[in-house]
């Protein structure tokens, strides 16, 4: 049993009174938040899902990083679709009466620190008793519609372009896990770095707003993108899917296939960077203009699943994140 106070001791109103602490003064008090009218702007909603065991652990997860993930997959998704803030989220708990009621303030300190580096509040919520701990986060963020990122709207001959590198989150859980021997060698400071990935992701507002100042003059606002949380894999598939082109990748760009960095660049996930299909003179403004970014490949004129671009030849076989299979 837990050994500080949990929430069957306080009870759903206590738990209510200090949670409010993480929200304005004013947020708490009604049934419901009420929004800005933003017109012209409108507003893009993500909601998203963590589940204790699914998700994080005790094992590899802080309390204060599960709030912070939990809040980053949701602000990373309104950053794919080209929002450059978060106006704010509402959290929903479902947590056993015997939970510590200092892991769901911990956690809820998490989301709040996330907020305050990336801008938004915390709207409200609910709770409720359940099997075990779960955090669902809606967000929301503010949009022109002549601004949007959408899957859909990459062409032939675009340039894949990513906002960062793939698969240090993977490796950071893999190192808290003790499950990466191979990276021991490795200098501390990288280790660090890739459990830093893990635990604490960073949404890249910071890239949507890079695109913006790097459009070239005359250049009209087109571009396709997501973000890569379940593996650059499937973000490229999915990219590819819903524009109709096939990836076509340059080896140069990825680790190659029988280096143990293969599998989780590919398919590790939780990276939370951006996939971008971007007109060449676009994506290469981007590329001088964003540090650690990286030229992928380009869309192809057909159809077709990633492949190689030097031979067409598809990926090694591999997969994404995906629920239920």
């Amino acid at each position: 049993m837990p050994e500080g106070l949990t929430l069957g001791q306080i009870g759903e109103q206590e738990l209510i009174r200090r949670l409010a602490a993480y929200a304005p003064a004013d947020q708490w008090n009604d049934d419901a938040a009420l929004l800005p009218d933003i017109s012209p702007e409108r507003w893009i909603i993500s909601s998203d899902t963590l589940v204790e065991g699914v998700h994080f652990s005790a094992a590899t997860t802080p309390a204060s990083a599960a709030g912070w993930r939990a809040a980053a997959a949701n602000l990373s998704d309104l950053a794919a679709m080209g929002c450059r803030r978060c106006e704010g989220i509402t959290v929903a708990l479902s947590a056993p009466g015997d939970t510590e009621v200092q892991w769901i303030e911990q956690a809820y300190s998490g989301m709040h620190q996330l907020l305050q580096s990336h801008g938004g509040h915390l709207l409200g919520g609910d709770c409720s008793n359940g099997e075990q701990l779960v955090l669902a986060i809606t967000a929301l963020g503010p949009i022109h519609p002549d601004q949007l990122i959408q899957r859909g709207a990459g062409k032939p001959g675009d340039w894949l372009i990513s906002t960062g590198t793939h698969g240090r989150s993977a490796l950071g859980l893999q190192l808290l896990l003790n499950q990466a021997p191979w990276a021991e060698s490795l200098p501390e400071e990288q280790q660090q770095a890739a459990i830093a990935c893990h635990q604490r992701p960073q949404p890249r507002f910071d890239a949507v707003d890079v695109l913006h100042a790097c459009q070239p003059a005359g250049q009209p606002w087109r571009g396709a993108g997501t973000d890569s949380s379940d593996g650059l894999r499937r973000s490229l598939e999915l990219l590819g899917e819903a524009s109709g082109c096939q990836p076509e990748l340059k080896r140069s760009a990825l680790p190659e296939p029988s280096d143990p960095k293969w599998s989780l660049c590919l398919d590790g996930g939780e990276d939370f960077e951006l996939v971008l299909a971007l007109a060449p003179n676009w994506g290469q403004a981007l590329l001088n203009a964003l540090p650690g970014s990286q030229h992928l490949g380009r869309l192809g004129d057909d159809p077709g699943s990633p492949c190689w671009a030097d031979n067409k030849n598809p990926l090694p076989v591999g997969r994404g994140f995906e629920h239920f299979s």
